[in-house]
């Protein structure tokens, strides 16, 4: 909940741009976890998490914009 204020606080500039930093961690945490396996996996979880959230607000203002 707290994190869904945070998002919609921010501009669609800012969206995209964490949306595809977290993707890069993202990727980066894949594949170093696949050589050897990272501290804590459940980050590479709770990434694909957000960058689910990013996405999902990003649609969300482009069917708002739309109507």
């Amino acid at each position: 909940m707290k994190n869904e204020i945070v998002l919609k606080e921010l501009s669609t500039a800012e969206l995209k741009e964490k949306l595809e930093t977290e993707r890069a961690q993202y990727l980066k945490m894949q594949l170093s976890h696949s050589v050897s396996p990272l501290e804590n996996p459940n980050k590479i979880k709770e990434s694909r998490k957000n960058i689910a959230r990013y996405l999902t607000e990003l649609r969300a203002r482009e069917i708002a914009e739309n109507k």
